[in-house]
Order: structure tokens, then sequence, then C-alpha cells
């Protein structure tokens, strides 16, 4: 086995786990919150049928490249020890529970200054976009009911789960659409129909990992926003994320951190919720909110880190 093999095969496995462990929690989490009452295994499946569908559909029509034209600014490459290493950061980080962008860490090793320069911009634009649709949506959404305190109808709760689920199938598509390039820029752009298997079986193992662990430290950030175990709440959150992500795929083929969309969402919604409840001080939120930004930022710092070493210091010397 040569090193360009072994370090594509180290590279991919990680950033697999990585894609999985630490950012399929932005679209499971809130799934996995509200559905405690279904066997892991179940929700797992699901989410499952909807991999599989999505890697199989976007092989088809985009003639074996599975990443949705995310990686068209960005060339296949020999995979060297550095981009391998690069999941290897975020796999460390994830486990300490930050929610980094694995769109930065992962292909900041493979993309131009230039073209990393456009997915910051494009990912500040989400996350800004994001942070004021979810302030406005819920703002209205708060005139009329409370989230924390209204309980469902019995009449309503069926067509409330019905529509979680339909709502995270669609959310779930949406977001393997953009973030699966993060784990393709380690293969050719044309994917072979064995390879393609593997890559499914490999992401399904994961995410039946995942839901056993029940999302890992990642899902505390979801589980420390008001509602997300609720269905109605739940529901409207992926929704809304669902739309935003979809309305950026259409946009441009440059790929974007679904990462900071995700934690827009939650920011905004957040910050609505406190300014419509008087019992819920803006004081409680900011260190909610802050926290979950400076960890992103931390990531970033992490990132622009890595390109600029590769770029400046190890391609320069021959290493």
């Amino acid at each position: 086995m040569t090193l360009t093999m072994l370090f594509t095969i180290i590279g991919f496995g990680l950033a697999a786990y990585s894609v999985i462990a630490n950012d399929s929690v932005q679209t499971l989490g809130t799934f996995m919150a509200s559905n405690q009452r279904f066997k892991w295994y179940l929700l797992a499946s699901a989410a499952s049928i909807v991999l599989t569908f999505t890697l199989v559909y976007g092989w088809y029509i985009n003639d074996g490249d599975i990443s949705y034209g995310r990686l068209n600014k960005i060339p296949y490459q020999t995979i060297q020890w550095y981009h391998a290493a690069a999941p290897l950061v975020l796999v460390l980080l994830t486990r300490f529970g930050i929610p980094v962008s694995t769109t930065f860490l992962v292909l900041s090793a493979f993309a131009s200054t230039v073209v990393l320069e456009k997915v910051l911009m494009k990912s500040v634009v989400g996350y800004g976009l994001a942070a004021f649709i979810s302030y406005t949506l819920w703002i209205m959404i708060s005139k009329f009911i409370n989230e924390k305190f209204d309980k469902v109808p019995d009449s309503q709760r069926k067509a409330w789960v019905v529509g979680q689920w339909l709502t995270t199938g669609f959310l779930w598509y949406t977001w393997l659409s953009h973030d699966v390039a993060n784990i393709a820029v380690f293969l050719p752009r044309q994917v072979p129909p064995l390879l393609l298997c593997v890559c499914i079986v490999l992401l399904s193992v994961l995410l039946f990992y995942i839901f056993w662990e029940r999302g890992g430290k990642i899902q505390k950030i979801v589980y420390s926003k008001t509602g997300t175990r609720y269905t109605r709440s739940a529901t409207i959150i992926d929704l809304v994320y669902a739309i935003i992500l979809l309305y950026f795929k259409q946009y441009n083929d440059i790929p974007m951190s679904t990462t900071w969309v995700f934690v827009g969402i939650l920011c905004g919604r957040e910050l609505a919720i406190a300014t419509m409840n008087k019992e819920y001080k803006l004081r409680y939120v900011f260190p909610i909110i802050g926290k979950d930004f400076l960890k992103m930022i931390f990531g970033l710092s992490v990132s622009i880190g890595i390109v600029l070493s590769i770029h400046y210091i190890l391609i320069p010397n021959g290493f």
C-alpha cells in the first residue's frame, strides 16, 4: 500500500466520522431530542434511507459526482499527510463538544486562499441571514404560541409528528447535498459504483453509532436551547433550516459552513424568545449564544492556520 493510498483511507475515514459525529447533529439533533419515545435504531434506519437516496441520486444526476457540484472550484489532489491531519484535528475538537465547521477545517487543506475566502464570505452571510430570518420569524410565532408552555392539542400531535419526520427528511437531504463534499474531497470526482457502495455502508454504520450514542457531546448545544425537545419547535426549526440551505444550494456551487447557518438560526430564535418572554431575560441568552459563537471563531482560526501553513510553509518547502 502506497503512502498516498494510506493517507486517502485515513483522511476519508476521519472526514466521514467528522461529518456524521460533528455536523449531522445540526440536522438530526432536534430529531433525536424530540423523538426519544422511539427506539434509536428506528430513527437511525430512517436517516440511513434518506442518506442512501441522497448519495445515489447525486451520483446519478451528476455523472458520478456525489458532492452535488460543491467541489467544482476544488480539483482533485494527490492526498498528502496534511490533508489527512485536517479531519483528525476536527475529530479531536468534536470530542470536546466544540461546534466547529467541518467545511472550514477539511476543505481548508485542499482549497486555495481565494476559494477559502469565498467559502468564508458565503458562510458569514449565511449566519447573518439565518439569524435575521430566525429572529423575525420567531417574533411572529411568539405572538401566537408559547413554545415552552402552550401544549400541542391531542388532536394535532400526530400531525406534528408526521410533519417533523417529513421536514427532517427534507432537511437531511438538503444538508447532505452541501456537506457530503467534505468527504468527497478525498475521492475522485467521478466515484465508481463500488466506491459509492463503500461510502453508503460506512456512513450508515457511523450514523447508527451516533444515534446509539444519542448525538454525543455536540448534542448538548441542541438541548441547551429553549424547547428543542418539543416536536412542534423541532419541526419549525428544521423547516426554516432546510429552506435556507436550499436557497444557498441554488445560489452558487461554492461550499459553505452549514454549522454557521445552524448556529445562526438557534441564536436568532433564542433572542426572539427572550425578546417576547418577559420571564426569560436577555442576560440569560447572551452567555449561551456567545459561547457558541466563540467556539465557531475558534474553529475558524484553526482552519485559517491550517490553510496558511499548507500554502506558505509546507508546500513551498516541499513537504
